[in-house]
């Protein structure tokens, strides 16, 4: 899993349920603490050439849910042969280098919507399963406090604002 924010918590926590081995990638060490609590055996710092090095060609799909513009190509590394790196973080264009494909007979692929009748379905199993993205409720009055924490990237995963202080 690349990326453990408001769509990658989400992603380790579904693929644990699933009995996936979970890994997380993150450019930030500090998320180690957090990735084992989700259910991940493990963290690979993506700023950390050596683990990057260590982990190349070992994972059959790497889910990436980083939402900012990034290189691609480092987290195809990792993808083992005839994997899969499935982008659904960034919404923006992306640059793939072909050799990063070739090597490996690797595959990029993306996902919008399943549907009504597939979110269903996945809520279902959610709501089975006890899944639930961690939030952090804030009342309206404090919208643009979030705005700017959002900005900061500072949010553990998501925020809800609670409305009912409008009346």
């Amino acid at each position: 899993m690349a990326g453990l924010g408001g769509l990658g918590h989400l992603a380790v926590k579904m693929a644990v349920s699933l009995g996936a081995d979970t890994s997380v990638i993150s450019r930030s060490p500090g998320k180690a603490g957090d990735a084992r609590e989700l259910g991940a055996q493990g963290l690979i710092v993506s700023t950390a050439p050596e683990q990057m090095a260590d982990a190349r060609d070992r994972f059959d799909v790497v889910i990436d849910t980083i939402s900012a513009p990034h290189d691609l190509g480092p987290y195809l590394r990792l993808v083992a042969m005839d994997g899969t790196l499935s982008h659904l973080g960034h919404l923006g264009p992306v640059t793939v280098e072909t050799t990063d494909l070739l090597v490996g007979r690797k595959k990029l692929s993306s996902a919008g919507s399943g549907g009504r009748l597939a979110t269903a379905a996945m809520l279902e199993y959610c709501g089975e399963h006890g899944i639930t993205a961690d939030i952090e409720l804030l009342p309206s009055t404090r919208v643009n406090e979030a705005l700017d924490r959002l900005r900061r990237n500072d949010v553990r995963y998501r925020f809800v604002l609670d409305m009912s202080d409008l009346d």
